[in-house]
């Protein structure tokens, strides 16, 4: 860069503190707007701070990549982005699945061809919102090559923003401008005869906009559109002879552009994802599961989908949303029904106060963690938006000052929202949709005590044997018909920890013996044993915790080297089996009353929470993954006893020499 070039892309101090303090500014507005995620607005805000601030510094695309669950905000981010800073005249958003809103026949193959027809000049920065990113793998799920046709040149935009020209464009350009000399030299000779002795009007056009558009894009001509319609084909041809001689101007420069990459990777979820119909899992469990996500699940992800050469051009500014923490619904919740009454006291000129009931009855029937906001939103409309307006006409009728107070209640028992003049004054009820309240309640009460005894002897048996309560325990399920346990997953397995979780996985059938007698045992702990069992196999023939080192197992392939003789294992697996039962059947028979307490509390409320569960046995709460021994406390004590056996050795060793 040249001394002259560098004093003309020189920004002003001022108007380099204008731009900083202007996307302070945004930062601040989008954390009113966009809930719970205020910490991935911030990291975005600082990756476009030097695109934004001196973008004549930049000399390749500047990439950020935003992965989540779906509705946890990802394109209302971006295109708030856009409308903020004033880039939504210079804006792209093209959706990868092929089917973009907005794009022409002619630019339905190429994101350049979008570029072009967009409002966003060549070597001037732009935003291009790549939106649904995964759905554009070019592996499938055997990793082999997957056929993509359009939008190949995106790879050469995410790599330097340089595009090289197509190699028949000017092929193309030439039979175009053929085209106009032939029209050009017949309508010479075949002059228009005069009307009434009227002389015909000379067009002023000689180009139409079709033929003026593409001149204008391929040769980046900078000319009104409608002045190049008035051009003769030899000046066209003039100017395609000094296109074709500056080879250099060729290439297509978009290396300013910011490059939002947006999609919802599945596979680094592992499994929560298709979890769509789950309302019963605590939305903090799901909030904590994500938050641990890194760059290295984001590349395994992108692993399953893409070539490593298009990993690499994606960079490594990975933005991961975490799904929704509880706070963030509540906040949702309150201020989607804010704006609700507030339309309300517009439209209608009356005010609505909400119960805490109403915002209770939302969260327990419209939150699907795995789903993000959309679910969130279209509940609250059915719950609120025609019992509001009834009530309005309610109040009408009543004669209700404009400026009255409605207060609004909703009863689960009966599942209605209840509108009443003062909190105790004459009222309506109107019925809401509670799927989920009733689904939560259609147990039998013995199905209900079956439930309850069931995963209160798997909450007791994991609590005991692993120190702290676990995340969740629940009968009043609506995703399925049953009850469920939910525990903190560890970052490593010992030989003891496998022992206690597979005490822990048939303490639910040992607790149903225990209180119901053996002959009462259920169908219900099917997948208990089958995951049990899993686990045990495992521990003999994979993890080495049993009579055998190698690895065991059945194979097809000559090119495994494994154990393959499996059946003599099967014995030390069911011994395994049959000694984790007993030890939980008298793990719970010792605390019997402490497992009546917890059934009590199941039956009562429909689940008990990680700290009533904490205090009941008096055990921690974990809030992190953890390692069941303390391996760094066993390491300083192993290396004390190492040294101290070192001098021991080395004193005695003295002691030899001396009374030599």
């Amino acid at each position: 860069m040249t001394t002259e070039t560098v004093a003309a892309a020189r920004v002003p101090p001022e108007l380099m503190r204008e731009r900083s303090a202007h996307l302070a500014l945004v930062a601040a507005e989008l954390k009113t707007e966009l809930f719970g995620i205020d910490d991935i607005i911030d990291r975005v805000i600082e990756s476009i701070r030097a695109w934004y601030v001196l973008p004549h510094i930049i000399r390749r695309p500047v990439i950020v990549c935003l992965w989540g669950l779906t509705g946890t905000g990802k394109t209302q981010l971006t295109r708030s982005l856009a409308q903020k800073l004033g880039f939504y005249d210079r804006f792209v958003e093209v959706q990868m699945d092929g089917f973009s809103n907005g794009s022409s026949w002619r630019s339905a193959d190429s994101i350049s061809a979008m570029l072009a027809e967009s409002g966003i000049a060549e070597g001037e920065p732009g935003m291009l919102v790549l939106d649904e990113f995964q759905r554009f793998r070019t592996v499938d799920e055997k990793g082999k090559d997957f056929a993509v046709k359009r939008y190949q040149d995106v790879w050469q935009l995410l790599s330097d923003g340089r595009l090289p020209p197509s190699l028949s464009f000017l092929q193309e350009l030439e039979a175009s401008l053929a085209y106009s000399l032939y029209e050009h030299e017949r309508e010479g000779k075949e002059e228009a005869k005069p009307v009434d002795g009227v002389p015909p009007k000379k067009l002023k056009f000689a180009l139409s906009p079709y033929q003026a558009q593409e001149f204008k894009q391929s040769l980046k001509l900078k000319e009104p559109l409608q002045e190049i319609m008035t051009w003769t084909p030899q000046q066209l041809q003039e100017r395609m002879l000094d296109f074709r001689a500056s080879t250099e101007s060729w290439e297509t420069d978009y290396s300013r552009l910011l490059i939002i990459v947006s999609g919802n990777l599945d596979e680094m979820y592992e499994g929560m994802a298709q979890r769509v119909e789950d309302c019963d899992t605590d939305a903090d469990i799901f909030h904590t599961m994500t938050k641990k996500l890194s760059m290295i699940d984001v590349k395994k992800a992108l692993g399953e989908r893409f070539k490593p050469e298009q990993i690499a051009r994606l960079g490594n500014n990975h933005v991961i949303y975490p799904s929704l923490s509880q706070a963030t619904y509540e906040r949702l919740i309150r201020g989607t029904c804010a704006r609700y009454t507030d339309e309300m006291r517009a439209g209608a000129g009356l005010s609505f106060e909400l119960h805490e009931s109403v915002y209770q009855g939302i969260y327990a029937n419209a939150v699907f963690p795995a789903q993000g906001t959309r679910p969130l939103f279209s509940s609250i409309h059915a719950i609120l938006s025609a019992p509001l307006v009834n009530a309005a006409l309610w109040a009408l009728e009543q004669d209700v000052p404009e400026d009255a107070t409605l207060y609004v209640s909703l009863d689960a028992a009966t599942q209605s929202l209840r509108v009443s003049l003062g909190e105790d004054g004459p009222g309506i009820s109107y019925p809401v949709p509670l799927e989920l309240n009733q689904l939560k309640q259609r147990a039998s009460p013995d199905f209900r005590a079956l439930l309850a005894v069931h995963e209160a002897g798997h909450g007791l048996a994991y609590a005991r044997l692993f120190g702290h309560a676990p995340q969740e325990v629940k009968i009043n399920v609506a995703s399925f018909e049953g009850g469920y346990n939910s525990y903190v997953r560890m970052k490593a397995e010992s030989r003891q920890s496998c022992l206690d979780r597979l005490c822990v996985g048939l303490a639910g059938r040992a607790a149903e013996a225990l209180v119901f007698g053996e002959d009462a045992c259920t169908t219900g702990s099917e997948s208990d044993f089958k995951n049990a069992t899993a686990l045990a196999a495992r521990f003999v023939r994979h993890f080495g915790f049993g009579s055998r080192l190698s690895r065991t197992d059945v194979t097809d392939s000559t090119d495994e080297n494994l154990n393959t003789d499996v059946a003599p294992t099967n014995a030390e697996i069911e011994a395994l089996l049959t000694q984790a039962y007993a030890r939980a059947r008298e793990l719970l028979a010792a605390d019997s009353a402490l497992l009546l307490q917890i059934v009590d509390e199941l039956l009562a409320q429909g689940q008990v929470s990680k700290e009533k569960m904490a205090g009941l046995l008096g055990v921690g709460i974990a809030s992190e993954e953890r390692m069941l021994m303390p391996y760094a406390e066993q390491l300083q004590v192993f290396s004390l006893q190492h040294e101290l056996m070192r001098r021991v050795r080395g004193e005695t060793a003295t002691l030899e020499v001396s009374l030599e």
